[in-house]
């Protein structure tokens, strides 16, 4: 087993304790609604955001259990946005990393509560991050921008708006900056913001290590959608050419868009070189990034 296969896995269960930790147990009252809390964040996945998380505490030495809370809350905004990804009346899709979505298992209605759930107790959590009332203040303000209009939100609100339209590349950079990017981008900022002032060059060399990051990892996701298939992605396979969205193998071809997975890849790891050796993790999640099959 290589290190980073150690890592991934020591994170997986680190995280997914901690997520059991702060869920409301199942058989409390609302039952339904406590378990398809459960079902749509204990579900499997990659947990790249938490990767990222604990990569980035290790490189600033920042204690595991500083870590744990906000790996938790943003794992907790990520499933959340999933539930409501996949409803009807945004991307319509029944399958989740290869079981029925929340909305398919339970009901349209408990999957949006279920989200809402999940929403607020992220900040919940994040606001008991062991750290100085100061720097949870920072946390909670990153995180919320993320999340919202100006971020993850705003992303999704872009992407369903340009359906079935033709739009630019830059366009769609915008778009995924806010929608895949933006939360991506806060699993670096909230470890990164306890150690150094935004100003800081190692900050801003961080940061954009998160952006290139985040954007492959959204071009990576296009690639897919085109090569892939359903049972490998666990989602349904071909749904953004469906929708007539524009995406990057569709406005710059597969080749030009696998060049690009490159490129970021190369711009990200670039940015780690004021950095001494504990980048090793970091690297290795680059290079997961643009290579992973589903």
């Amino acid at each position: 087993m290589t290190p980073f296969k150690q890592f991934q896995d020591s994170t997986i269960e680190r995280v997914e304790t901690a997520l059991k930790h702060h869920l409301p147990a199942s058989h409390i009252e609302p039952k339904r609604l406590h378990e398809a809390m459960h079902y749509s964040t204990l579900n499997g996945g990659k947990r790249v955001r938490a990767m990222l998380v604990y990569a980035t505490g290790y490189l600033l030495d920042v204690p595991q259990t500083t870590l744990d809370n906000i790996a938790c809350a943003i794992e907790l905004i990520h499933a959340y946005s999933l539930i409501h990804d996949d409803l009807p009346s945004m991307d319509d899709d029944d399958l989740r990393r290869g079981k029925p979505s929340c909305h398919k298992a339970f009901d349209e209605a408990t999957a949006i509560l279920a989200g809402d759930a999940l929403l607020t107790l992220a900040f919940n959590v994040l606001a008991k991050t062991d750290c100085a009332a100061e720097q949870r203040i920072n946390c909670i303000k990153l995180l919320s921008q993320a999340s919202g209009s100006r971020g993850m939100v705003g992303g999704q609100a872009i992407d369903l708006a340009n359906e079935g339209k033709s739009i630019s590349i830059a366009e769609v950079e915008n778009m995924h900056l806010h929608k895949t990017g933006a939360l991506i981008c806060s699993c670096i900022t909230l470890v990164a913001c306890l150690k150094f002032d935004p100003t800081d060059n190692q900050y801003r060399q961080l940061k954009h290590y998160a952006e290139c990051i985040g954007l492959a990892f959204q071009v990576q996701d296009d690639i897919l959608d085109e090569t892939s298939s359903t049972e490998a992605l666990g989602k349904t396979q071909g749904k953004d050419k469906q929708a007539e969205k524009s995406t990057y193998p569709s406005i710059l071809g597969l080749r030009a868009s696998k060049q690009l997975t490159n490129d970021l890849y190369n711009e990200a790891i670039s940015s780690l070189s004021p950095f001494d050796q504990r980048t090793d993790y970091l690297k290795s999640i680059a290079q997961f990034t643009i290579s992973r099959i589903s």
